[in-house]
């Protein structure tokens, strides 16, 4: 066998003292956090011990400006980085100066300023996110890749192929870095993973797919700066780099559950060992200088990690935090008084809105199942790939939490993006990114992200319990997302546009029954409608309905069937947005009328009308004469025959004995 090529002839630009540094500052780091632990001064450390040329191998190949997406294992992507060491202690004590204010913990958080992109907990979440950035480093054709980190667990997870499919699909310049390190907890791999090389499933994604040794770091820099020019020039990799987390899972676990032989057999194959033994036998750093380095940093992590642990608590206030949920949003810009309208369907003001803003902002990309050359399931985007082409108007494959996550990326790198869910009910399929990512990232480390989610809902139509639901009381309990639900034209044009230049996640929730069966005034030019302002679309005096959607022309209705009937004027309240909802408008008309029901079409318990009877409980209890009432559909999933949904399930069949039983309180 012939001796391994030198590596001054094998590694371009080879700095082995810089390299030396990059490998030593996390191991020793790793070293401070686990004495500190058995010294009871911190409670929790991730650690990624014995994998340290991963994290650095692979951010020492990349260019600064490509994207990482690092995992709670990866400290020396972090430091080599060069990220600040004061905040970065600071933040892995806990402590104040951190990088996320105590909102998240270790590496829960991204710099912009870094092209570093913050993990959430759920593995493989942020491989999608992956791929959004990849999607605008392509648009906008720039010399960038976005390298995403997952551990060998992670991959039997639905993002990690919904991710590698699309980027596939798209040719998206993104790494796919699997760090097998042969346990997930406490579980071995082998008996979690089918096959014995992850990078065999890039073939079944057409993507070259490489085993890489994770511990030599030299093979890693090759691997990666490979596969960033292959990414860039034609499309994705996967690469998975074979390494062992010789520590627990998180360092209270132990590792009683790995066999002895085993932890000894990797410890053989350390990085840091191995990259010393290399260097030092080609003579190219002598031990001497190694000694010294590891000195300089043992001193410096020690300075820093007791700097850090005397640093005061993290401190706030409730309005602070309140605050730090939702990035702040551009004022409204609504018609004025005298402004031209046209009559209007809801689908049309719904496509003129989202056709201005595209007109308007050229990076406003959309994104959904069929919704490029066919328009959409209910053609709402009919004609946009045609006016603005395949860039930005682009069919995905069915993957609901792909799509989202691939938005949260575009929304990362500045391109508004617009997620259509051909059925509202879909989104369950897509529902951690929006809860748990999209929902997170602004509160947690001050990234806002603009992307609106579009989701036809409601029944009426005869279409069963999975194209028929009223989910908006989910996303209304989760902080972090506003919920629009616009009843009319007007509102509908107006409100996306106010949804499509927010720079936080929104919910838009169009009721598929109105697209064609009303009609109304809306204004010709560009205007928005400030969220959070609910509309007295009639007044009156006897008894208020606040609802919202459809059950707005429900309410009308029943409205005008009591003024002819029975001499009775009852105020209908429009919210219009959920997230948020507008308390002293519903308090103000029930001043008037003491009287107030609620009413919406998704089922009773714990629907949204529950909040809001409960608020104006607390609000308005002194004004009320009757006791508040709700409205709302069965707790049933959602019929399909159309005489049991309208008879049975819906909330309208049992809203005029209620208004009467109300009224008559």
């Amino acid at each position: 066998m012939s001796p391994p090529e030198s590596l001054v002839d094998t590694v371009p630009d080879l700095d082995v003292e810089a390299l030396s540094r990059a490998l030593l500052e996390p191991r020793i780091i790793e070293e401070k956090m686990l004495t500190l632990i058995r010294q009871g001064r911190i409670a929790k450390w991730f650690s990624g011990y014995g994998q340290e040329a991963i994290s650095v191998g692979t951010t020492r190949a990349l260019d600064d400006r490509d994207y990482l997406l690092p995992m709670h294992r990866n400290l020396g992507v972090w430091t080599t980085r060069d990220v600040d060491r004061e905040r970065l202690f600071c933040q892995l004590m806990g402590k104040e100066g951190g990088f996320t204010n105590g909102r998240d913990r270790t590496f829960h958080f991204g710099l912009p300023e870094k092209n570093l992109v913050g993990m959430i907990s759920h593995m493989a979440a942020m491989l999608p996110v992956a791929c959004g950035l990849g999607q605008a480093i392509r648009y906008r054709d720039a010399d960038r890749v976005a390298c995403a980190f997952c551990g060998d667990g992670g991959t039997r997870e639905g993002d990690f192929h919904e991710a590698l499919n699309l980027a596939s699909v798209w040719d998206l310049p993104v790494i796919f870095l699997v760090e097998n390190n042969g346990y997930g907890l406490s579980t071995p791999t082998e008996a979690a993973v089918a096959p014995d090389d992850i990078a065999d499933a890039a073939a079944g994604y057409d993507m070259p797919g490489h085993v890489v040794d994770g511990n030599d770091v030299f093979a890693v820099i090759d691997a990666v700066r490979e596969a960033r020019a292959h990414a860039r020039a034609e499309g994705p990799v996967l690469l998975e780099l074979k390494t062992f987390r010789v520590r627990g899972h998180e360092e209270a676990s132990g590792t009683a559950y790995v066999p002895d032989e085993l932890i000894e057999e990797w410890t053989e194959k350390d990085p840091i060992d191995r990259f010393t033994d290399r260097v030092r036998g080609e003579g190219l750093l002598g031990p001497d200088v190694i000694e010294g380095i590891r000195a300089d940093l043992e001193s410096t992590v020690d300075e820093l990690a007791e700097w850090a642990l005397g640093q005061p608590e993290v401190s706030s206030t409730p309005e602070a935090e309140r605050d730090a949920v939702f990035a702040p949003s551009p004022d409204p810009d609504p018609p004025s008084s005298d402004v031209k309208t046209e009559e209007t369907r809801f689908i049309d003001a719904l496509q003129d809105g989202l056709w201005d803003a595209m007109q308007d902002d050229e990076d406003v990309v959309l994104m959904g199942q069929d919704i490029a050359e066919y328009g959409g399931a209910f053609k709402v985007t009919d004609g946009f790939v045609d006016e603005f082409g395949n860039e930005r108007v682009r069919n995905t494959p069915i993957i609901e939490d792909g799509a989202l996550g691939a938005g949260m990326g575009l929304a990362l790198e500045g391109l508004p993006a617009v997620v259509e869910m051909q059925y509202a009910d879909f989104i369950s399929c897509g529902f951690n990114q929006t809860v748990n990512n999209l929902a997170t990232t602004h509160y947690r480390w001050g990234q806002p992200v603009n992307v609106t989610i579009r989701a036809p809902f409601g029944g009426g139509i005869g279409a069963g319990p999975f194209h028929s639901q009223s989910r908006e009381a989910w996303f209304a309990h989760t902080p972090g997302l506003k919920v629009v639900v616009p009843a009319t034209p007007r509102d509908a044009k107006g409100l996306l546009r106010t949804a499509l230049a927010d720079p936080n996640p929104v919910l838009f929730f169009e009721h598929k029954k109105l697209y064609r069966s009303i009609r109304g005034e809306v204004p010709t030019g560009e205007y928005t409608l400030p969220f959070g302002e609910a509309r007295v679309v009639r007044e009156g005096s006897d008894a208020t309905i606040v609802t919202y959607g459809v059950g707005v022309h429900w309410a009308l209705e029943e409205a005008k069937h009591q003024a002819a009937e029975n001499g009775v004027e009852l105020e209908v309240v429009d919210l219009r947005t959920l997230v948020p909802w507008d308390r002293e408008t519903v308090r103000q008309s029930l001043k008037k009328t003491n009287r107030l029901l609620v009413l919406h079409e998704a089922s009773r318990t714990a629907g949204f009308g529950a909040e809001v009877a409960a608020e104006l409980g607390e609000i308005g209890f002194e004004l009320l004469d009757a006791p508040i009432t709700r409205v709302a559909a069965e707790d049933l999933p959602v019929p399909n025959a159309k005489p049991l949904e309208d008879e049975i399930f819906s909330a309208e069949a049992r809203l005029r004995p209620t208004v009467e039983d109300l009224l008559a309180f």
